[in-house]
């Protein structure tokens, strides 16, 4: 996939799929964003059902930077992701 990235009040974030698959996966499929390296580095974690095209990389390399924006938006930090590494 082509990289991505975002700028969210002055900050990059890069944004790609997370490969984590759950029952939905058919429908839905969760993306990860984020920013810096190592121990500093951030991730926010949402998950984003496309409209037009399924395919995971293209479904994300085709949304504006408004869609981006709308997802960032609903993101959660990944400590309440399973994604992310939480668990119960």
């Amino acid at each position: 996939m082509p990289r991505r990235t975002i700028v969210i009040d002055g900050a990059s974030w890069d944004v790609l799929p997370s490969g984590h698959v759950t029952q939905y996966d058919a429908d839905e499929f969760g993306v990860h964003f984020t920013r810096g390296s190592g121990d500093s580095r951030e991730l926010r974690v949402t998950r984003y059902r496309p409209g037009r095209t399924r395919a995971r990389e293209q479904s994300l390399a085709e949304c504006s930077e408004s869609e981006l924006r709308e997802l960032f938006d609903r993101s959660q930090s990944s400590e309440m992701s399973p994604e992310g590494g939480y668990t119960t």
